[in-house]
C-alpha cells in the first residue's frame, strides 16, 4: 500500500457516523492528535489503521483503496476532456479532488455523463424531427442507464442479495452444476408452483420467449430449447421474486432513481443478480474459480452454464473479506454497441465516440469459439490482460435467427498470474503490450494508425496525415 493522504475520506467517515474526533480515536486506540493529523493529510492513512477501520467498524476496505482513486482518475479525465473551458483542470487538481473529495468527484462525473447522454439524445431526435441544434428538449437520463450506474457505483457487487442467495442455495440443498431439480422442488412444494417446458409467443408471431409465470394457475412456463443451465437460471430468477422480493423492493426503493420504471428494471437487475448468485453461489465458486485458476470454460462445464455466465458472475465476485479478481466483463456486437458494461475493478472506457478498435474483443469476431488473450496498455501506464471469446444467442433450427457476441473478461496485469490465461505470456515485456485507449475521442495516442479522429480538446496538427480526419480524405 503506498502513502495515502486522504483525510478528508476519513473526516467524511466520521462525520457520517455521526463520531467526534476525540470518539473515532478512542475506538481505534489512536490519540486525538494522531487522528487530526490524518484528517488534515498531515500524516498518511497507514495499513494498520485501514485494518482498525475494518474490524471496530466493519469499513469496505475499497472505500480508501488506491483503485477506487484511479477509477474516479479516469472519468474526471473523460469529463473535463470534453469540456471546452477556458481554464483547463490540471492533472494535478483532478488527483486532489479523486483522493480528498471523492463525493465530489462522483457527482461531477454522474452530472458530465447524464449531460453527455442528454445531448447525444437531443441531437438524435432533432435530427429525427427535422429541427436545429436551438430546438433541443429537455431529456432525463434513460431507465437502463440509471440502473446500469447502479451496479456500477457498486463495483457491480450487491451484498444483500448475494448472502440471501448464498444462505438459499445452502436451506434448500441444492447441487452445484446441477441445481435443476432443487429449484423445481422449491417451487413446487413452497410456492404451489409447476414448472412445464412449452413454447410461448410473445403474441407477435415470436416463439423465443424464455420465462412467462402464470400466478393464477401458479404455472411457470419455460421454453423448450433452454439449455440446463439456462432452465435452472430461469427458475432461479422466478424464485427471486418470490423469495428475495422484500428484499428487492427495499432496494429499489432506497436507489436514487428517477421514476417507477427504472425501479421496475432494477428489481429485474437485481432479480437476474440473485439467480446467477444462487446458481453459481458465493464461496463455492470463487473456491472453484481460484482452484482452477479462473479457466472459464472449466467453470461452466462443471457448474452446467456458459461461457457468458460464468464471466458475468466472476465479474461480482467483490465480498469485501472474500475478494476474488477484480474484473471488468463487458459484451459488444459487431457493430460495436456495448449491450453489457459491469465493472469490479477501475478499467474504464469512454462511454462516447466507439471504443478502441484495437482491442482483442473486435478480433474474437474473426475467430468465433477460439479465446483470445491480449496484454495491453492504456495511455495512463496502466496495463491489463484481457480475454475475448464469441458467443451464440437464439434457439436452434436451420432458419432460427440467432446473434453473435463477444465477451471480453478483463483484469489488472498485477492479478494476471493467478489467471490460467497467462500461462506462456510475458508480463513483464510491458514494451510489446498492446498500445490501446478510451476510445478515440479521448485517447492521446496522436500517432495511432487506427485512430478515426482527433481527441477532443486536443488542437489537431495539421500536416500529410490529417487527410484521414477531413470529409474528403483519400488514404
Amino acid at each position: 500500500m503506498r502513502k495515502s493522504f486522504i483525510g478528508v475520506r476519513l473526516k467524511r467517515f466520521r462525520e457520517e457516523r455521526g463520531l467526534s474526533q476525540a470518539a473515532l480515536a478512542r475506538a481505534l486506540e489512536l490519540s486525538p492528535s494522531y487522528l487530526n493529523q490524518l484528517e488534515q493529510n498531515q500524516r498518511p492513512l497507514t495499513v494498520a489503521v485501514l485494518l482498525k477501520l475494518n474490524a471496530v467498524f466493519g469499513v469496505d476496505v475499497q472505500r480508501f483503496s488506491e483503485d477506487d482513486e484511479v477509477r474516479l482518475m479516469a472519468g474526471l479525465r473523460e469529463l473535463f476532456s470534453e469540456t471546452l473551458a477556458e481554464e483547463a483542470v490540471s492533472l494535478a487538481e483532478m488527483e486532489e479532488m479523486a483522493a480528498n473529495m471523492p463525493g465530489v468527484a462522483r457527482m461531477l462525473i454522474r452530472l458530465g455523463r447524464r449531460q453527455r447522454e442528454i445531448q447525444e439524445r437531443e441531437a438524435v431526435l432533432a435530427a429525427q424531427l427535422g429541427q436545429g441544434s436551438d430546438d433541443r428538449p429537455l431529456l432525463k437520463p434513460m431507465p437502463y442507464e440509471e440502473v446500469r450506474d447502479f451496479f456500477y457505483d457498486r463495483h457491480n457487487y450487491i451484498d444483500a442479495i448475494d448472502t440471501q442467495a448464498e444462505r438459499a442455495f445452502e436451506a434448500w440443498r441444492l447441487k452445484a452444476g446441477n441445481p435443476q431439480e432443487g429449484l423445481a422442488r422449491r417451487l413446487r412444494e413452497q410456492h404451489g408452483v409447476h414448472v412445464v417446458r412449452e413454447v410461448e409467443s410473445d403474441g407477435e408471431g415470436r416463439d423465443d420467449v424464455l420465462r412467462s409465470f402464470d400466478p393464477e394457475a401458479r404455472i411457470l412456463k419455460l421454453s423448450p430449447y433452454l439449455r440446463p443451465g439456462q432452465v435452472a437460471f430461469q427458475m432461479a430468477t422466478q424464485l427471486a421474486f418470490l423469495e428475495a422480493g422484500e428484499t428487492i423492493a427495499s432496494i429499489a426503493r432506497e436507489a436514487r432513481l428517477s421514476g417507477a420504471e427504472a425501479r421496475q428494471l432494477l428489481g429485474i437487475g437485481l432479480a437476474n443478480y440473485f439467480a446467477g448468485a444462487l446458481v453459481l453461489p458465493y464461496r463455492v465458486f470463487l473456491a472453484r474459480a481460484e482452484r482452477l485458476r479462473y479457466d472459464i470454460e472449466r467453470l461452466a462445464h462443471e457448474f452446467g452454464v456458459g461461457f457468458e455466465t460464468v464471466c458475468h458472475r466472476l465479474s461480482t465476485l467483490q465480498r469485501a473479506d472474500t475478494r476474488g479478481v477484480p474484473f471488468f466483463f463487458v459484451r459488444v456486437d459487431r457493430a460495436g454497441n456495448i449491450s453489457k458494461r459491469q465493472s469490479a475493478t477501475d478499467f474504464h472506457f469512454s462511454r462516447i465516440g466507439g471504443s478502441c478498435p484495437l482491442w482483442n474483443i473486435y478480433e474474437a469476431f474473426g475467430q468465433p469459439g477460439r479465446i483470445l488473450t491480449q496484454r495491453a496498455t492504456m495511455p495512463d501506464g496502466r496495463a491489463y490482460l484481457w480475454v475475448a471469446r464469441t458467443v451464440l444467442h437464439g434457439r436452434p433450427g436451420y432458419d432460427a435467427p440467432g446473434k453473435v457476441f463477444a465477451i471480453g473478461l478483463g483484469c489488472d496485469i498485477r492479478h494476471a498470474g493467478r489467471l490460467v490465461y497467462s500461462r506462456h505470456l510475458n508480463l513483464n515485456d510491458v514494451e510489446n503490450f498492446t498500445p490501446i485507449g478510451s476510445g478515440c475521442k479521448l485517447c492521446p495516442r496522436e500517432n495511432c494508425l487506427q485512430r478515426a479522429f482527433p481527441a477532443l480538446g486536443v488542437p489537431l496538427t495539421i500536416n500529410e496525415n490529417t487527410s484521414r480526419f477531413a470529409p474528403y480524405g483519400i488514404r
